[in-house]
């Protein structure tokens, strides 16, 4: 028995109670039914699914009475948020206000600003607090707020300088309507202007060049500029001196339109990419278009070009593996074998995609230093047995993601890390394997990298028997079958994309029936891509066409994840280039940073496996019967992955 399946059999109410879910869903739960289950510890979870049904129905009674009960539980904090929501509707401020607990909706706030307006609690406290909510509206704000803000324009709490404020936040995000809106309480002169600004930011117009020269025009300018970079840089290239001279653009102004120009053409890397990168003060890079000069000069194969950007990246970017990597790469190619070398010994320590590669070019063995933690069984029978800990696992398994992740997080918040990396053991030893993506590597913005040494956490492998098989079957690497589904679902069988690809590998319903009607794979509609089994062999079998038709793993994985179109063209611009050169200049981010990961996510799931790992490579060309490498761990501390 798999260990999914005995964490889903371990509750013996399991079925009861998606039954008594469902029924709570439809308003059709009976009392013997709900009654039979009341001790069971999603009971509350039960309870809510009725009540949420109807908010506007939840007596007081009936709401004080649940939020007593499960007080400290984030299923009471749901219901307050849905019955706080109903009192305002029928606007009971009394009964609001006895309720209120902080929250982070926005909606919420804004309803209890409002509540204590009514009951004639507006004092500076009131002022401030509405003020600051003002001041986030860089964007649109619930309808709930306006009242608010009505109020305190009234009061004189919005002067022309606090409506201004906003309108530039706005500006900044391109919300020209907040913009339009926070205008109106100014005077008709200002509003007037204000109102020219949001037009001139939805359609460059001709009466900017006699707007006033201040700095808040400069910048309105540049904003509405570089809106039109985005969609035609060669009219922002062309109108930007009319315009920089009609106002006096500065270089940071002159700097955000040209960035804008510079990065919209040579995303797709269009014949003025250099000029226009060159065109672009220093003060205006970022990473990003650091990053893109890079590439631009890779991919036309003008490696001095290429260096020299390197060279130009600020030292804590140039320190990243990518970039290591490619600084010795094109070391290399100018002929720099000493200094090529160095730098790929240096960042051959690096267990990533790039640290793999280096290792390859100087045949050192892979990077990879695994921490096995060996925690006492009473401490992860302790976190095992926390009860919010009992109700994420219970509700992941009912197929509730929402609920569940909101007890995680809820439990999480008063574990320390130790209890923390437990209770990923126990998510994945029922199935939840993504919480070691998500909850591992950083605590509320704080590092942890040891925590990346945690392989066998954050790459699990399950299915491994049906991922053997379908990849014995097409001649595939399993090591790459599993390094897929790692990168596509991390193993959620359940998992489903905005564009509805399906399951573990993410296949979509056309691809899935027609790889299953080539092949006479059982396929019984879209539904099948949620088994586990058929997943697997319809997404290994399409690896292998995928394969076939490009010739090279490492095209193929890009036409997974991007379609045959984009592959097409990137193969038609750059043809003949040398593999992790193609790779980095693919034009896509997502797919560019998706190959470059299914790629290192093979090496790691070829040690899961085999202790040893077929070169990178070699892999990328399809070259599975190359001499395998071993894994060694350093004495330093290994890098994140």
């Amino acid at each position: 028995m798999s260990r999914d399946a005995r964490a889903q059999t371990a509750d013996p109410q399991r079925a009861q109670v998606m039954a008594a879910l469902e029924a709570a869903d439809a308003g059709r739960l009976d009392p013997a039914q709900s009654a039979a289950l009341v001790r069971h510890p999603l009971y509350g979870w039960i309870e809510f699914a009725t009540l949420r049904r109807d908010p506007d129905l939840i007596t007081t009674t009936q709401a004080q009475d649940f939020l007593r009960r499960y007080d400290g539980q984030v299923v009471a904090s749901q219901l307050r948020a849905l019955w706080l929501a109903a009192l305002a509707r029928r606007q009971d401020w009394p009964t609001f206000l006895a309720a209120w607990k902080p929250t982070e909706s926005t909606a919420l706030q804004c309803a209890h600003l409002t509540a204590r307006q009514a009951t004639g609690r507006t004092d500076a406290a009131w002022t401030e607090q509405a003020q600051a909510l003002w001041r986030k509206g860089a964007k649109s704000l619930p309808d709930g707020c306006d009242p608010v803000f009505a109020v305190l324009a009234g009061q004189g709490g919005l002067p022309p300088a606090l409506r201004w404020e906003r309108i530039e936040a706005a500006a900044a995000e391109r919300q020209t309507g907040v913009m339009r809106s926070a205008a109106r309480g100014l005077p008709a002169d200002e509003a007037a202007l204000a109102n020219d600004y949001a037009a001139f930011i939805d359609a460059v117009h001709t009466r900017a060049l006699t707007w006033p020269k201040t700095d808040r025009s400069r910048r309105m300018a540049a904003q509405g500029l570089a809106k039109l970079a985005q969609n035609d840089p060669d009219a922002a290239e062309r109108l930007l001196p009319q315009y920089a001279d009609a106002l006096g653009l500065g270089e940071a102004e002159r700097g955000q339109v040209l960035y804008q120009v510079a990065l919209w053409t040579v995303a797709s890397y269009g014949p003025d990419s250099a000029r226009r990168l060159g065109n672009v003060p220093e003060s205006a890079y970022d990473e990003r278009l650091h990053e893109w000069r890079v590439r631009e000069a890779l991919s036309r194969g003008d490696w001095p070009a290429a260096l020299a950007a390197l060279r130009k990246m600020p030292a804590s970017q140039r320190e990243d593996s990518r970039w290591r990597y490619f600084e010795a790469r094109m070391a290399e190619k100018a002929g720099d074998g000493a200094t090529a070398q160095r730098l790929f010994r240096e960042n051959a320590g690096s267990p990533t995609f790039h640290g793999f590669l280096a290792a390859d070019r100087v045949n050192q063995p892979y990077a990879l230093c695994a921490w096995i933690p060996n925690d006492p069984a009473p401490a992860k029978q302790a976190i095992a047995r926390d009860p919010a800990i009992v109700r994420a696992m219970a509700l992941w398994q009912l197929d509730r993601p929402g609920w569940a992740t909101a007890e995680w997080n809820d439990a999480l918040s008063r574990f320390d890390d130790t209890q923390r990396r437990i209770a990923v053991e126990v998510a994945r030893d029922n199935g939840w394997f993504d919480r070691a993506v998500f909850s591992l590597g950083s605590v509320r913005g704080e590092s942890r990298p040891d925590e990346q040494r945690l392989y066998e956490l954050r790459f699990p492998l399950h299915h491994g028997d049906t991922i053997r098989r379908e990849a014995a079957k097409h001649a595939i690497d399993p090591a790459w079958v599993a390094a897929e589904i790692r990168a596509e679902s991390i193993f959620n069988p359940k998992a489903r994309s905005g564009a509805n690809a399906m399951g573990l590998m993410q296949v979509l319903p056309g691809t899935g029936a027609g790889v299953a009607k080539r092949l006479g794979i059982p396929y019984a509609g879209a539904s099948s891509l949620y088994d586990s089994d058929t997943n697997i062999a319809i997404g290994t079998a399409y690896l292998r066409e995928m394969e076939d038709k490009y010739g090279v793993p490492y095209v193929a994985i890009a036409a997974y994840n991007a379609g045959p179109a984009p592959t097409a063209r990137w193969q038609a611009q750059r043809p003949g280039f040398d593999p992790d050169i193609w790779i980095e200049t693919i034009s896509y981010k997502e797919t560019r940073e998706y190959v470059a990961r299914v790629l290192a996510f093979s090496v790691i799931y070829d040690w899961r496996l085999n202790g040893t790992a077929l070169p990178v490579t070699d892999r990328m060309m399809g070259r599975v019967q190359a001499k395998r490498k071993a894994f060694a761990c350093p004495t330093a501390q290994m890098p994140k992955s």
